[in-house]
């Protein structure tokens, strides 16, 4: 008999899962997908109202399949006769994810988990992939400093970022990004103009989308090495040849404790434990404890995240609105950024935003009780956008402080001086990681 499946996502891992198992597979139907994190964070995203559109679904569906929020699990289960649920969405905790396994089970259904060997494609060219065990971990700094060692040494690279499609799925199907410009032509969310930005700007191609075997395809008709640019604490959706994981001291047992964050961890090839010289030097060593014992064979570096500043005389003792990466201060879990850190070194005083949220803004807030003198760049729709620029509009302060690698002043409407604040990965021993990763590299390609 046809199993009935539903499929819980955030927009990503979900679409992924199915394209590589579930399309064209006459022994599944699957009735639909849930979204999690996203809708969430912004209702005005419209998750209630999206479908998997029939030109991605393939055959068998030709309504496309429909997405509900996370929320109606339960009735979708026993309305839609569901044998089993998927779950396809990362940086959750362990506790999390077997509160969501014992809702799915409770109504009926089995509750799988699908691994590597299930999801990932094979390239034909070589992989490096930058995978973390939480969000926040140091992957976009990581990606970006292989990004710049690739081209000295080079190499034609192409980035292929994590997706977060939460636009028209049929038009993201395959995205290429080359200039600024682009992001705009497609209508990106701040979160992918986060982590496509810097690549963008260091004269690189980004693809990223919903298909990844075509995108991937489409990649290495330009490349001679890929960087796999991976999102939360995912693991890749392609084989890779060198297999990078970034470790957050700041968040010591937490690589032992999220899912997937510890399949990368025992995957392995090379684990950074980054922002060494922010962190406490016994969290430092806990961490490097727990890698070691649960991956024998990985080469383990630390590595600092430096923090600059553009100005740093406009930020001292000054009052700022600082302004996190989003997903590293919402599910990511973390109090604090690379800005936060910068404005406390410069003794500047951080106004709280708190008493200006209104709408969405308002609601991240009561979902992260953690938040306090911090505003996350969350942008999720148009109007969780113009809920952010009235924030930092209406938050009296002297300057806006930008810990956020996309630069918001470009395509929001800010009243105030902005200063932003960059962070990138340095090695303590220089040219040791790299070298590592190049001799491995080297070694299986042989």
């Amino acid at each position: 008999m046809v199993k009935r499946v539903i499929i819980m996502g955030a927009a990503g891992r979900d679409f992924h899962n199915f394209n590589t198992n579930f399309r064209g597979n006459p022994e599944y139907e699957v009735v639909a997908f849930t979204a999690a994190q996203i809708s969430e964070l912004d209702a005005g995203a419209g998750v209630e109202n999206r479908i998997y559109p029939p030109e991605l679904a393939g055959i068998g569906y030709p309504m496309g399949i429909k997405i509900y929020p996370e929320t109606m699990l339960e009735a979708l289960i026993v309305e839609r006769r569901v044998d089993e649920v998927v779950f396809a969405y990362s940086d959750v905790s362990h506790g999390y994810l077997m509160d969501e396994a014992s809702r799915v089970l409770a109504a009926g259904a089995s509750f799988t988990l699908l691994g590597p060997d299930a999801t990932m494609i094979e390239p034909t060219k070589p992989v490096i992939s930058v995978c973390a065990s939480r969000t926040g971990s140091g992957k976009s700094p990581t990606s970006r400093w292989l990004l710049t060692r690739l081209t000295e040494r080079g190499h034609r690279v192409v980035v292929i970022r994590h997706p977060m499609p939460y636009g028209d799925l049929n038009k993201q199907r395959v995205q290429r990004f080359e200039t600024l410009e682009d992001l705009d032509r497609y209508d990106c969310t701040i979160e992918e103009r986060e982590d496509y930005e810097p690549h963008i700007e260091r004269g690189a191609v980004v693809f990223a989308g919903v298909d990844y075997k075509d995108i991937l395809r489409e990649a290495e008709r330009e490349a001679d090495v890929v960087l796999w640019d991976g999102g939360n604490n995912d693991f890749p959706f392609y084989r890779p040849t060198v297999h990078v994981v970034l470790v957050d001291p700041h968040r010591a047992g937490d690589e032992l404790s999220y899912y997937p964050g510890e399949t990368n961890v025992r995957m392995a090839d090379v684990v950074i434990v980054s922002k060494v010289n922010t962190a406490d030097p016994e969290k430092v060593e806990e961490v490097i404890a727990n890698v070691e014992g649960i991956n024998g064979t990985a080469r383990i570096f630390k590595a600092n995240i430096t923090i600059t500043a553009e100005d740093d005389e406009a930020i001292l003792g000054k009052r700022v609105l600082v302004v996190e990466d989003g997903p590293t201060v919402t599910h990511g879990g973390m109090a604090f950024g690379a800005a936060t850190i910068k404005a406390r070194a410069l003794e500047a005083e951080l106004v709280d935003p708190r008493p200006y949220a209104k709408g969405s803004i308002l609601a991240v807030y009561e979902m992260y009780p953690h938040l306090e003198r911090v505003l996350p760049a969350v942008g999720y729709s148009e109007r969780q956008m113009e809920e952010l620029s009235q924030v930092i509009n209406d938050t009296p302060c002297d300057l806006v402080l930008l810990g956020t690698p996309t630069d918001i002043s470009r395509y929001l409407k800010v009243d105030k001086p902005v200063q932003r604040v960059r962070y990138e990965l340095e090695e303590i021993n220089p040219g040791e990681i790299e070298d590592a990763i190049f001799n491995l590299l080297e070694e299986r390609l042989k």
